[in-house]
């Protein structure tokens, strides 16, 4: 807005009314101003406008951004949270085909174990009825044998003989097998059936020999028939005593035998590697104790030569201790008793060094900034050059300056202080 100046008001010049240029230019002032402060509010109302839309903006921004941050952080909580499913669930499904593994594993060894159950009975069986069998069918073939040979129309009682022999054969094999089931000794009946069957047998075959009713042939297979049955029957009733009492077979025997003697050469192979193992650490042990002690002896021809006052010192503390050889202890120990500094290797001399370079350093780190910057410089009045045309200010006191009295200036910074100390002690 461009401010003009008033040369007529209400029609008549301004000479004319008698205005004042002074209050014109007062009124114009003032109303320069209110534009100008106008102004000033419309371009401060403006900039809080586009302030207000900055700040919206941003502000819009940052909850989009928080808003974004806020669905990954879901998103990844979800996936998480997904995997962790995943991973239960691949867990129970493990665990679930374990148990089944386990279970199948279970039925199958129990039924492996019942169909071998039930093959030893099948076989049993087979075998008792076989073994029963076969002495029934000795008994058919060596009876009529004997009763051929023991006919007597005089004697008819002797027709009983052939029961008596074989019967007896057949009473001491019932008497064998309550002993397997009662756990009884066996022998003697074994002993029994054998002398019967062979007093049978023997008879059957000279009634072979001597009758001719008979026949060798007849005399031959009643003899085989009368051992026959009797063994065989003897057998079966000795594998039920053996089970019964738990003695291993020829093959369970074989089989223990080997496994034994794998076991024996597992464990001697075992003990030959624990035996070179041992060895082998012995050698080490011994190897590693050549190189501690060449390494001592390294260590103390060193410190001997150069530190012989701390050596002596550290021998006779080794001596006094009854220790073999100067330990880190001890020499650390005896370091201090001549030294007085507890690290090893650190003399009065590189401690002396060590501070002198920490004070400089500390000095260098803790000095105040130069330059523009330089708070030391904030602290000193700066003068400017007085223009030479400018008038003397000392005119109203006749050219006398001002007395200084103390406390009226400000005093210097601590650290002024110190730089000025420090500048002054190196000049």
């Amino acid at each position: 807005m461009t401010a003009t100046s008033i040369e007529k008001a209400n029609g008549h010049a301004v000479a004319e009314r008698g205005f004042d240029a002074v209050a014109l230019a007062k009124a114009e002032a003032i109303r320069t101003e209110a534009a100008a402060k106008a102004e000033a509010l419309r371009i401060k109302a403006q900039g809080e406008a586009e302030a207000e839309k900055i700040l919206a903006a941003e502000k819009a921004e940052k909850e989009r951004i928080a808003n974004e941050r806020a669905a990954m952080r879901l998103e990844k909580e979800r996936a998480d949270h997904v995997a962790h499913l995943a991973k239960k669930e691949a867990e129970a499904a493990k665990a679930l085909a374990e148990k089944q593994k386990t279970e199948q594993a279970t039925a199958d060894e129990a039924e492996r174990q019942a169909q071998q159950l039930a093959e030893q009975e099948r076989s049993e069986n087979l075998w008792k009825w076989g073994a029963r069998g076969i002495y029934l069918v000795g008994l058919i073939i060596a009876a009529p044998v004997q009763f051929m040979h023991f006919w007597d129309r005089e004697r008819p009682f002797l027709v009983a003989a052939p029961a008596l022999l074989e019967g007896l054969a057949l009473v001491l094999a019932a008497g064998a097998a309550w002993a397997v089931a009662h756990r009884r000794d066996v022998l003697p009946y074994r002993i029994g059936i054998m002398l019967s069957a062979i007093i049978a047998a023997a008879i059957n075959m000279y009634g072979g020999m001597t009758d001719d009713r008979i026949g060798f042939n007849a005399g031959l297979i009643g003899a085989i028939a009368s051992l026959g049955g009797p063994i065989v029957l003897m057998a079966y009733e000795h594998g039920i005593a053996q089970k019964a009492d738990g003695i291993p077979s020829w093959r369970e025997r074989r089989a223990a035998e080997r496994k034994a003697a794998e076991e024996k050469k597992a464990r001697e192979k075992a003990r030959r590697e624990k035996a070179d193992a041992e060895a082998a650490a012995e050698a080490a042990k011994a190897l590693a104790e050549a190189r501690a002690l060449e390494e001592q002896k390294r260590k103390d021809t060193d410190r001997q030569q150069h530190h012989p006052e701390v050596w002596k010192v550290a021998e006779a503390m080794r001596s006094a201790r009854g220790s073999q050889y100067v330990t880190e202890q001890i020499w650390a120990d005896a370091w201090y008793r001549v030294t007085g500094s507890k690290t090893v290797g650190i003399t009065p001399e590189i401690e002396e060094l060590t501070q002198a370079a920490q004070f400089r350093m500390r000095a260098v780190t803790e000095a105040p900034i130069r330059g523009d910057f330089s708070l030391v410089e904030s602290q000193k009045v700066t003068h400017s050059k007085k223009d030479p045309d400018a008038p003397d200010g000392r005119r109203n006191n006749g050219g006398t300056p001002p007395v200084r009295r103390p406390g009226q200036t400000a005093p210097l910074h601590p650290i002024a202080r110190k730089q000025a100390a420090l500048e002054q002690k190196k000049d």
